[in-house]
Order: C-alpha cells, then sequence, then structure tokens
C-alpha cells in the first residue's frame, strides 16, 4: 500500500509484541516515524531494530502507562524522539490476565487495575497530544478495544467495561475535534494468534485429547470450541494492522466515531 503517511510520526502503544508490533511495522513500511512503546526494555529495542533493519525510522518509550509517572515518562520521551506530539496515536496497550474471573472473584481493587491499565492510561495520552494536534490541524487517533467492549460475557466484567469505556470516548472525543481535522475510530480485534496464544491453545489441547499433530489441527479445534469465527479460523495481526493503517491515511478522511470489528464474525451483532 501507498497510503501517504511518508513523514507522519507516530506513538504506538504496547507495541513490544503481537497487534501492537504489527501495526509498528506496517506503519514504519509506510515510512511513518515510529515510537514503539513497551514496558520491556529488550523486547521494546527488538522492534525497533527490526524496523529500522527494514530501512524505516523507530524510536522507543518505555515505561508503565498504567502508573501517572511512568506515563509521563513515555510522553517526554515520544515528544523529544520525534520533536514534539505525534500525528497518529494508537492506543493499544492494555489488556487481563485472561483468567476467567467472574464476579465474584473481581475484588474493587481489580476494577481500579483494569480501569488504570486499560482506559486512564488512554486519557491521560490523549490529554498530554491531541492539543498539538488541534493546532496542526491533523490527527489520527486509534483506540483498540474489542469484542466484550460491545458484548460482554459474564466472566472479566471489569476488563469488558474499561474497554465499553474506551469505546465511548472514541464517539465522544470524534465530535470534540470533528473540525480539527482530527479523526477518531475504534479497531476492535477478535480472537489474534499469538505466539503466547498459541502456548496457551497447545497446553489445553493436551489436556483435551484434542488432535496435536500439528498447530493447523490445534487451531481448528481450538476455533470450534473456544473461540468460533465465521471463516473458521483465527485472526492474524497483519490483518488488524493493514485495517490500522487505512484509518490513520487520508484515505479514511471521511471515516470517524467509527467502530470497526475485524474478528472474523466472532461477535454476532449489527453493530
Amino acid at each position: 500500500m501507498n497510503l501517504g503517511l511518508n513523514g507522519k510520526t507516530a506513538l504506538i502503544t504496547g507495541s513490544s509484541s503481537g497487534i501492537g508490533e504489527a501495526i509498528a511495522k506496517t506503519l514504519g513500511e509506510e515510512g511513518v516515524r515510529v515510537v514503539v512503546h513497551g514496558r520491556d526494555k529488550q523486547r521494546t529495542g527488538a522492534v525497533v531494530d527490526s524496523i529500522r533493519a527494514s530501512g524505516g525510522w523507530a524510536a522507543n518509550a518505555v515505561g508503565d502507562l498504567s502508573d501517572p509517572t511512568g506515563c509521563e515518562t513515555v510522553i517526554q520521551t515520544t515528544r523529544s524522539a520525534i520533536g514534539g506530539s505525534p500525528n497518529i496515536l494508537i492506543n493499544n496497550a492494555g489488556g487481563t490476565d485472561h483468567s476467567p474471573q467472574g464476579w465474584a472473584s473481581v475484588s474493587p481493587g481489580d476494577w481500579i487495575d483494569s480501569f488504570e491499565q486499560n482506559f486512564f492510561s488512554v486519557i491521560r495520552l490523549l490529554h498530554a497530544f491531541v492539543p498539538e494536534m488541534k493546532v496542526n490541524r491533523w490527527g489520527r487517533i486509534v483506540n483498540i478495544a474489542g469484542g466484550w467492549a460491545i458484548s460482554p460475557a459474564a466472566v472479566m466484567p471489569h476488563y469488558a467495561a474499561a474497554k465499553a469505556a474506551l469505546s465511548n470516548v472514541t464517539v465522544s472525543l470524534a465530535q470534540e475535534v470533528s473540525d480539527k481535522g482530527i479523526t477518531v475510530n475504534t479497531v476492535s480485534p477478535g480472537p489474534i494468534y499469538t505466539p503466547t496464544l498459541e502456548r496457551t491453545m497447545r497446553g489445553i489441547a493436551e489436556t483435551s485429547d484434542w488432535d496435536t499433530s500439528s498447530w493447523s489441527a490445534i487451531e481448528q479445534r481450538a476455533v470450534k470450541e473456544l473461540a468460533p469465527t465465521l471463516v473458521g479460523r483465527l485472526g492474524r495481526a497483519e490483518e488488524i494492522a493493514a485495517a490500522v493503517a487505512y484509518l490513520v491515511s487520508d484515505k479514511a478522511g471521511f471515516v470517524t466515531s467509527a467502530h470497526f470489528r475485524i474478528d472474523g464474525g466472532f461477535v454476532r451483532s449489527i453493530v
């Protein structure tokens, strides 16, 4: 693709692995000056090295966004690296431990921690970077949510609620910046293949009498029983990255306040 992004600047949070890493590499291929963020200096540095080896420009910013001090470090490191606020902000960092916690086992403290990790970290970055986007009259913000934001389960209520709040922010902020050349959108990935997910699925397969002769056989069984998608497979991080690259380009200048589910039909909804 040639999306006309050469020379733009971007901070992709949580980009030392997985979906964030794929987004950082894709934007780097499009000529974006990319700031790779993570909490682990070695893993973050490895992504930076990979982008540079492919001819792209990259720097790293290390810090825990759920902590105000750590978040401020990331903000200042990003500004120093690119000489100001980024044109593009991808709020991908966040997550959960994925254990099947129900309401009875999720304490008020767990709720606070989840919102710090998945919601307030984003609010801090928006407060830091949106004002300069307004001055420059161009900006692209993509918030990475998830299917549970609109279709929550009985488990992990704190995580689902934080992601729903993030989706709400998209619609509100898009209106606030509607006349400033800034678009704000949400992308909700479905079940996406990662090496961590593969290790988890292999462990389940070995204790569940599944066919373990190949990863393909395990994936097919996992999609059938654990993460049913209409396309019959897990998604790939590069598929999410391609959609994000489109959304941050001028080709998507008429797209804002939108929610894109890229989940292979995992969530069966018209919303």
